[in-house]
């Protein structure tokens, strides 16, 4: 009997461990759509709608359409179909946004999408502007005006896949409950014309919703669409330091929907400010990518079904493109760092597996002794503990360096083969706190005598003005015997450095 009990005891362990190491392994979902934007409204479109390029062409909506297909997108979400009562499509009541006798922008892009084997959702705004007011019966009477047409000219397309309802509202402290008749009934209209269509909303406001309050959870429930894919609000910078508040509350979000019919998808904000932010005064840019991956991650883990994107349209552009938009060099630097990531290549899958939780590794303990004194205010850290922080300096996991120089030793305590090595660095310009310029990475035998195992240079996006996010420099495939590990971080412009761990032999 106390074997069978030993055994049982085991196998329980063993059961735990395995589902433990199951929800490290979850796979992060790929990102698979974005939306798309056709009139030019401010200043924040100079990059997205910009004017050496005649977005109003077909020829350039069936290129990036393909772009986007070979970015392993599935989704495109039309934002608006018409604006300022001019219209992107065949309208028998609105003149065209776009030269006579011209495929108009919505066939170009529907064709290319058939094409393409992608899905399309179709929007019914604006029926003025940006602004419409979803409460203005007039309002309203136009939306359906054009889901008529755009329904019969559309939706047998096998590329037609559902409907985005422009009725974005807010959702402090809950969804009103105005909002949610004017969705419901957009909805109602869209089943009777196209029963088969997925109808989406994307509202906003998860920063400082009352998630917690019953009332949330009834008010969604009261929704009668196929999809929400809620703004995740970090491009938009609700607060100063958003990341862990939208993780939080997005795992609150999947807990909801798990007793709904309604699937959860995630709209994650690629973007930054060229200058204030929230302001239609300021264009938007592309964010650094670890930011963006970190939320993509976020989102994987709190539950949803899918993320897609406001934007990669204008904000990630393919850097061989025909018909460049987005910002000079960023916006392709963008894409080339997503393509790296989608292809496991690089620092990337070592950097998401830590967005995912605390990574195990050989130094997991070990003694660290500090070659430059920790700063006061960040000073409570370990940097082999294994406990990771998140985008925000308070945390007392960060550990933080004056005058741009990091210089610890790592005691492994006995000698060991390291084959990877790894340091996590924070950024956030606002506080002068910014990621080292050159990382490097020293090996001993006896703590006196080190060789240098590498340098890893590590570059900071120039869009830093409002954003925090974290980077990583690694080395792989070193194969070397050593007791000691020296990091000695160096960064060029006097800011402050904020490391959380140093990884040995990191396992993911």
């Amino acid at each position: 009997m106390e074997n069978i009990l030993k055994k049982w005891v085991t196998t329980l362990l063993l059961l735990v461990g395995f589902c433990s190491q199951q929800a490290q392994a979850q796979a992060v979902k790929p990102l698979k759509g974005t939306w798309i934007n056709l009139p030019y409204q401010d200043v924040r479109n100079k990059y997205m709608n910009p004017a050496h390029v005649d977005y109003r062409t077909p020829e350039f909506w069936k290129t990036k359409i393909g772009e986007y297909a070979e970015m392993g997108l599935s989704y495109v979400v039309i934002m608006a179909v018409a604006d300022q009562q001019k219209s992107f499509y065949p309208s028998k009541f609105m003149p065209p946004a776009y030269p006579e006798g011209q495929q108009s922008p919505v066939e170009a892009i529907m064709e290319a999408a058939d094409q393409h084997g992608m899905h399309v959702f179709m929007s019914c705004g604006w029926a003025i502007n940006q602004d419409d007011n979803i409460r203005d019966p007039m309002i309203k009477k136009i939306q359906l005006q054009i889901m008529k047409e755009t329904a019969d000219l559309f939706s047998r397309h096998k590329s037609f896949f559902g409907w985005y309802l422009p009725v974005e509202d807010s959702m402090e402290p809950i969804l009103p409950d105005q909002a949610i008749e004017a969705a419901n009934s957009l909805a109602e209209s869209a089943r009777n014309l196209t029963p088969k269509a997925k109808i989406m909303i994307s509202p906003y406001g998860i920063c400082h919703a009352d998630i917690d309050n019953p009332m949330f959870a009834a008010q969604i429930k009261k929704l009668k669409v196929d999809i929400i894919a809620y703004q995740d609000e970090i491009g938009c910078v609700r607060e100063p330091l958003p990341m862990p508040r939208m993780k939080a509350n997005f795992k609150k979000l999947g807990q909801i929907h798990q007793d709904t019919d309604i699937q959860f998808w995630s709209n994650v904000e690629s973007f930054t400010w060229e200058r204030e932010d929230n302001s239609r005064e300021s264009a938007l840019i592309p964010t650094a990518f670890p930011r963006y991956l970190s939320q993509i991650v976020g989102a994987t883990m709190a539950g949803a079904e899918q993320v897609i994107s406001f934007s990669v349209y204008g904000i990630l552009d393919k850097a061989t493109t025909d018909m460049p938009i987005g910002q000079p060099i960023e916006s392709a630097q963008a894409y080339l760092d997503f393509m790296e990531w989608k292809a496991g290549k690089g620092r990337w899958p070592l950097l998401e597996q830590t967005f995912k939780g605390d990574v195990a590794h050989t130094a997991v303990g070990a003694k660290v002794k500090y070659l430059t004194k920790p700063a006061t205010a960040y000073g409570k850290g370990n940097l082999s503990d294994s406990r990771l922080g998140q985008e925000d300096d308070r945390q007392p996991t960060w550990v933080g360096f004056e005058d741009g120089k990091m210089e610890v030793v790592i005691d492994l305590k006995k000698t060991t083969t390291v084959n990877s090595l790894a340091a996590r660095f924070l950024h956030y310009r606002p506080k002068d706190i910014a990621l080292p310029s050159v990382v490097s990475f020293y090996a001993s035998m006896d703590g006196k005598t080190y060789r240098r195992v590498k340098a890893v240079a590590m570059t900071a996006s120039k869009n830093d003005r409002h954003d925090c996010w974290i980077d990583i420099a690694a080395v792989n495939g070193i194969q070397i015997n050593a007791r000691y590990i020296k990091v000695l971080a160096d960064q060029d412009t006097g800011c402050l450095i904020l490391c959380d761990e140093v990884l040995v032999n990191p396992k993911w």
